[in-house]
């Protein structure tokens, strides 16, 4: 599927981060986000203050690493409101000045690009603005487009990949993720993770991978709306819209992938 342009992503930044501070300008700062359990409306709102001031400290010292500096929380919900303002405009105009294609640290280790925090970030600011509405009971529709976008990211970025310790072994199952309301499709194929972590832990766990389209018929297909994958995806909503089709053990094997919570 294809995906959106950098100048999307950027605008996208701009219009979730705008949302997601007018929800919680007036939300009460204890409380509790549904979404997130161990947080409250303070706590989210300065998890985003935190991760736009880094991201936009990635981009203005491009291609060196920043560190991890430590950022001191304000002492009031009102000098977070205001730290947010301050950073999430930084973002937005180291990113606005920069081309897509130079060199930035990400956690990513095969995409070191400025292209990357813009997906990256269009999304983080997306999904905690639809946390920001479950927190203030005021929720509204994904954009569509950005959301049928982050599926295919959250199921590619977010719960794809194999750490160098580990070892990724497919099996010949595949699971068809279909959009239906952007006539858009993400394949899957489902397999085993292993492997001990540099902490001697050893991992055995149900996992899949996104896969170009393997020309065969799938396992079982999950199809739903952009807007409702994208938030059942992140544990952020039901399946109410989302329909299962074909075999029920390759699909558990493909849902117990991918129901890991993730902030």
């Amino acid at each position: 599927m294809a995906r959106l342009s950098f100048p999307d992503y950027l605008e996208a930044i701009a219009r979730e981060s705008t949302r997601f501070r007018q929800v919680l300008t007036d939300c009460d700062p204890a409380t509790q986000v549904p979404s997130c359990p161990d947080w409250k409306a303070a706590d989210l709102l300065w998890h985003l203050c935190d991760v736009q001031f880094y991201w936009a400290l990635v981009a203005e010292s491009r291609p060196a690493d920043p560190g991890d500096p430590v950022v001191p929380r304000p002492d009031s919900y009102a000098g977070m409101l205001e730290f947010f303002d301050e950073q999430s405009a930084r973002l937005q105009a180291a990113l606005a000045g920069a081309d897509p294609a130079d060199a930035a640290v990400t956690w990513k280790a095969d995409d070191q690009s400025v292209g990357f925090i813009l997906r990256r970030q269009a999304h983080e600011a997306l999904i905690h603005r639809l946390d920001a509405e479950l927190t203030a009971g005021a929720v509204t529709p994904l954009d569509k487009a950005l959301a049928a976008d982050g599926v295919e990211e959250c199921l590619n970025v977010m719960f794809s990949g194999c750490p160098p310790w580990g070892t990724w072994s497919p099996l010949p199952h595949y699971v068809r993720v279909d959009l239906t309301d952007t006539d858009e499709q993400v394949w899957t194929q489902i397999g085993q993770f292993s492997g001990t972590d540099p902490d001697g832990v050893d991992h055995h766990e149900d996992d899949m991978h996104v896969v170009p389209d393997p020309g065969l018929e799938p396992d079982a297909v999950v199809e739903g709306p952009a807007g409702a994958l994208d938030a059942w995806l992140w544990r952020r909503g039901d399946d109410s819209e989302i329909k299962v089709h074909g075999d029920k053990g390759v699909y558990d094997h493909f849902r117990l992938a991918v129901n890991h919570p993730i902030t």
